[in-house]
């Protein structure tokens, strides 16, 4: 199938060559058909799926087919709702991209920016609006933004939308849009409270799912990597180091953890920055950009700030902490193995995190490899401490100083003892390869 056939104008597919995409995904496929026959939409996929194309390009379609006349203020007409700042501005690239040859005009409204602007902005055309809804409601509580023309809305990330608390803040937006419109929803999940939402929301809806609920993407190389609590930091950098890892994602669970991790990384000789919701807007945009040029080496991020990050290719994610909820894993590790490129989830697990790894593994139905680093091996006399308040001392919100005794890069203690070196690409020969440490398998229970 091409892109041709799902009976796009010349001028979008004519974006969409540029761009480099010859052959929809399968999201893209199921999805731009429903959307240009006027029906609503429950979409269920995976990051990484093409799924912002697969909305994008039927709207600027139908848009362009209905164009309104050219008198008057032309009114906003679909409205894109999605939950964190640097997502909002990545889907709104891509509407220009895509739009690129056509007269329709975007925005982003997102939080964390001069208000001002935006609505200098708004006194001039937007078809298209990308928004975050906390900043959507400050314009309407100031109505700078008048959503009464809006045909389209998209909810995107709903199942995010709602782990952040906005269902409220959707609900307002609810209220003052047009009541006939077409709605599409977008979830990686589909719980039951997204079930609930779409029920509400949608209109006997046509549904797309191109992956099984919290399955994991076959194309990422998932290993767990056991580590007594005060060595995390250690066994990071020295993979990193030994594996001459470029472009590391590496999730914490806590805002402070993540400021740690960035501070030792970098007074280890390895560029690293934190992004979270307590950055600015200046510094999250400024550290998402010397990320995604290769200029920085690591990121290290919390669950939320990391959602809109979305980097083709991205080879490297990293648990330096398993998430408390097993369906954020699913999240985390798909911002690798995205649009068929191969990708490495690692995880650094303590004794204090059996438990989250064994509801993972239940979730995603697959026991993940255990690899294990000569010279980090843990220590059995080490007890499981509770995970209070997100972290741990020993998990990203460690105390500064700790783990500074350690040999850097693992010492040669590790790497004496054979620690996995990598092949092209920084990639290990398979999980038990040639020069790669032995895959130690579970028999019976869970093991380790």
């Amino acid at each position: 199938m091409s892109f041709a056939s799902l009976g796009l104008s010349a001028e979008i597919l004519r974006a969409v060559s540029e761009r480099g995409y010859t052959e929809p995904t399968p999201i893209q496929a199921q999805a731009i058909p429903v959307v240009l026959a006027g029906r609503d939409l429950m979409g269920g996929a995976q990051t990484g799926t093409g799924k912002t194309a697969g909305f994008t390009l039927p709207i600027l379609q139908l848009l362009t087919a209905s164009t309104k006349p050219a008198t008057g203020k032309a009114p906003i007409r679909a409205l894109v709702l999605i939950p964190t700042r640097e997502l909002a501005a990545q889907v709104e690239e891509s509407v220009r991209e895509y739009g690129k040859y056509l007269s329709l005009k975007s925005m982003t409204m997102i939080g964390g920016v001069n208000i001002n602007p935006q609505i200098k902005q708004l006194h001039g055309r937007v078809d298209i609006l990308v928004a975050t809804p906390g900043r959507l409601l400050d314009h309407l509580q100031q109505k700078t933004v008048d959503l009464s023309h809006v045909e389209i809305l998209v909810l995107d990330e709903a199942d995010r939308m709602l782990d952040m608390g906005f269902i409220r803040d959707i609900k307002k937006v609810l209220a003052v849009l047009p009541k006939k419109r077409q709605n599409l929803l977008f979830s990686a999940t589909f719980s039951d409270e997204i079930k609930l939402l779409a029920d509400g929301l949608l209109t006997n809806p046509a549904l797309v799912e191109v992956a099984r609920r919290n399955q994991t993407n076959e194309l990422i190389e998932q290993r767990v990597y056991p580590v007594d609590r005060e060595r995390k930091r250690a066994l990071l950098t020295h993979l990193i180091k030994e594996h001459n890892w470029f472009q590391v994602l590496v999730f914490t669970r806590t805002k402070h953890g993540a400021n740690n991790l960035a501070e030792f990384l970098n007074k280890d000789g390895i560029s690293a920055m934190a992004i979270h919701g307590n950055k600015s807007q200046a510094a999250r945009t400024r550290a998402l950009a010397e990320f995604k040029t290769g200029k920085l080496q690591v990121l290290c991020a919390t669950d939320i700030a990391a959602r809109g990050i979305d980097i083709s290719e991205l080879p490297h994610v990293v648990n330096y902490e398993l998430p408390n909820v097993a369906e954020d894993y699913v999240h985390r590790i798909g911002r690798t193995g995205r649009a068929g490129s191969n990708g490495e989830a690692s995880s650094l697990v303590c004794i204090d995190e059996k438990k989250l790894l064994n509801d993972i593994e239940r979730l995603t139905k697959r026991d993940i490899p255990v690899v294990q680093v000569p010279g980090f091996e843990p220590d059995p006399r080490i007890k499981a401490e509770p995970i209070l308040n997100g972290s741990n001392r020993g998990g990203g919100g460690q105390r500064q100083g700790q783990g500074r005794s350690q040999p850097r890069s693992g010492g040669g203690q590790a790497r004496s003892g054979g620690a996995p070196r990598t092949g092209t690409g920084g990639k290990p020969a398979g999980g038990a390869g040639r020069g790669a440490a032995p895959v130690l398998h579970r028999s019976g229970g869970r093991g380790k």
